[in-house]
This record gives C-alpha cells, sequence and structure tokens, in this order.
C-alpha cells in the first residue's frame, strides 16, 4: 500500500481518475470531486476534506481515524462498512442526505451546521454526540443511543422515548414537538 503524506490536493477531480489506492496521512483535499469512488480498503488518518463531492462513494473497510469534512456534499454514503477500528470523523457544513450510520458506535462524534435528511441512525451508539444546528428532517433514530447527546440547537427531528435510550440527552423547548410525534398531539410553544 502507497503512502502520501502532508499532501494537498487542489480543485482534483477524481471522477475519470479515481484517487489512487493507498493510506493518505495529514493530507488536506480542497474543492476535490470523489463522487461516485470506491476507497474499498483505504487509510486516511488525520486528514481534511474541505468542499468537497463524496456523494456515493463506496467505504468497504475504509479507516477514517481523526477525519474532518468541512462544507462536504456526501449523499448517500453508508459509513458502516467503514474499518470501525479507531474511527473519528467530525461534520461541519455538510450535506449528509441519505447517509447510513446503521449499528456504528461515534461516541462524541460532532456534526455541525449539517442537513442530515433521511439519515439512517438505526441501532447507533450517539452518546455524548453534538448536533449543532443540524435538519434531521426524517432522520431514522430506531433503537438508537442517544444518552448525553445534545439536540438544543437542532430541529426536525423525530424521536421515540419509548424506542430509544435518551438518558440525560439535551432538547431544547422548541424540540419538544419531535419527542413527541407519536402521539399527534398538538403543542403551543407560544400559549
Amino acid at each position: 500500500m502507497e503512502l502520501t503524506e502532508h499532501k494537498i490536493f487542489d480543485k482534483e477531480n477524481f471522477t475519470q481518475e479515481p484517487l489512487a489506492y493507498g493510506e493518505y496521512e495529514y493530507c488536506t483535499f480542497n474543492a476535490c470531486d470523489f463522487s461516485g469512488n470506491d476507497f474499498k480498503d483505504f487509510r486516511f488518518l488525520e486528514c481534511v476534506f474541505n468542499g468537497c463531492n463524496l456523494s456515493l462513494v463506496k467505504l468497504q473497510q475504509t479507516a477514517f481515524r481523526d477525519i474532518q469534512f468541512k462544507d462536504c456534499k456526501m449523499l448517500g454514503m453508508r459509513f458502516e462498512n467503514c474499518n470501525p477500528l479507531g474511527l473519528t470523523v467530525a461534520f461541519d457544513n455538510c450535506i449528509l442526505d441519505h447517509c447510513s450510520f446503521y449499528q456504528m458506535k461515534l461516541k462524541k462524534t460532532t456534526f455541525s451546521n449539517s442537513r442530515m435528511h433521511e439519515v439512517d441512525l438505526t441501532q447507533c451508539d450517539l452518546s455524548s454526540c453534538l448536533f449543532d444546528n443540524c435538519d434531521l428532517f426524517r432522520a431514522t433514530f430506531d433503537d438508537t443511543i442517544i444518552e448525553k447527546a445534545d439536540f438544543r440547537s437542532s430541529f426536525n427531528y423525530s424521536i421515540d422515548p419509548d424506542k430509544n435510550r435518551i438518558k440525560k440527552a439535551k432538547f431544547s423547548l422548541a424540540g419538544l414537538p419531535g419527542l413527541l410525534d407519536k402521539y399527534d398531539i398538538e403543542i403551543d410553544l407560544h400559549g
């Protein structure tokens, strides 16, 4: 496996000629298009992806360790196929629509200012995660651990307290309807 260290990739289009198979350490990817690439068995360590398109990238046993995704478009990625060993990621201002994190352990992960429409978080461990100003429209929480997670600034979520572990999770008053959806009741937050 070829090792690439401390390299900056600027505005590269990897849709025709995919990123070379290997291990990438301390690399920065700026405005690169990886859409449809296959990252099978790739290793990324302490890399930053800025403004990249990673939509539909295949992640079979991909290693993401201390990775930051900022301003990235990441539609339909199946993160549950990643190598779970040492997996640490952070998302800031990303579009994660239709991504799947099924059964992943993502304790203390930060999701900031991100759109997460129809994301699958079924059976995830999201303990102590921060969801800062995230749009969780139609995101699936089922048998999910969200203990001590912070949803206070996020919106559009629907979380059934009977089907998820929510002890000590933080919610705002405005988010209360998302916890009571199943009862089909009207809540007046201004009365």
